[in-house]
């Protein structure tokens, strides 16, 4: 079996933390209340290029279904769109196959804002892979995170969606629905059905903002952080380029198991009422 590096509870290369670097990667107070009062907002500062083509190195080998370490994925959906003729990836896991999505946990500039953006220590709660081929990437619908999340509480949860390459309109970048994080929470409609199934559960003030959505065009290595509630979706891949993401989910320390069935796939039962803790689930610290 491959090795699990879900057991190293800090990175691997210690380097990735550096301890002068919380200003470059501190969000201002301008930006968190952006955050505050749109529900998402761009990082300060980006990943290197170095990192990024690590990333990447990795992930090429991930996209083959009989990569070493299959067997660790919580999901692995080499094509989980609805429509058979657009294809796109979406993965659970990669930080327990490869070492560089693992200490990607700890990058400061993740947990620096992440930090600011809870306002307490942040845990990791699981990360996930989007990968639009070039031409024919499929969509990711609208959607809030914490509708499948529902399992853990309280909502006390970021997504950090990091660009590992471009992420343009064209290409199929996230959008937003400004303000959204303020709705109650939506019922599921898919995650990568067609872009209108959500207007089924809308209020009809809630359709009228659907008409002006934001989308967030990112370089390779930038990050946008959003709020469990923000209603977010991606748009079709027609461009000769792929749009390739990774996410990382983080909670507080302290938000707990909702639910006496596993919170992922292959990972021990966290009994209801217990705080959300141990080799799956690292503090990460730094």
């Amino acid at each position: 079996m491959h090795k699990d590096y879900s057991v190293f509870s800090e990175p691997i290369v210690a380097t990735i933390i550096n301890s002068d670097s919380s200003q470059e990667y501190s969000l201002s107070a301008a930006q968190i209340a952006d955050f505050q009062t749109d529900g998402f907002v761009v990082g300060q500062a980006s990943i290197s290029e170095d990192y990024i083509a690590s990333l990447l190195h990795d992930l090429t080998d991930l996209l083959t279904p009989d990569h070493v370490g299959k067997e660790l994925w919580h999901e692995y959906h080499i094509n989980e769109s609805t429509d058979p003729d657009t294809v796109l990836f979406h993965a659970l896991g990669a930080w327990r196959l490869r070492q560089s999505f693992h200490d990607l946990l700890w990058h400061p500039a993740i947990t620096t804002p992440a930090k600011q953006l809870l306002n307490a220590s942040v845990r990791f709660w699981h990360d996930q892979l989007f990968c639009k081929p070039a031409r024919h990437g499929g969509v990711v619908a609208w959607h809030q995170d914490y509708s499948y999340w529902t399992r853990s509480g309280p909502m006390n949860h970021l997504t950090c969606w990091i660009a590992l390459e471009n992420a343009t309109i064209d290409n199929g970048c996230i959008h937003y629905i400004k303000g959204s994080h303020q709705w109650d929470l939506l019922p599921i409609t898919g995650l990568a059905g067609g872009m209108d199934s959500i207007r089924d559960v809308l209020s009809d003030d809630q359709a009228i903002a659907f008409q002006t959505p934001t989308p967030i065009e990112l370089e390779a290595g930038q990050i946008v952080f959003h709020h469990p509630l923000t209603v977010h979706g991606s748009f079709e891949n027609r461009t000769s380029r792929s749009r390739k993401a990774t996410v990382v989910n983080l909670i507080s320390d302290g938000v707990t198991s909702q639910t006496n069935e596993p919170l992922l796939s292959g990972v021990p039962v966290i009994p209801k009422g217990e705080p959300i803790q141990g080799q799956f689930f690292p503090l990460l610290k730094g």
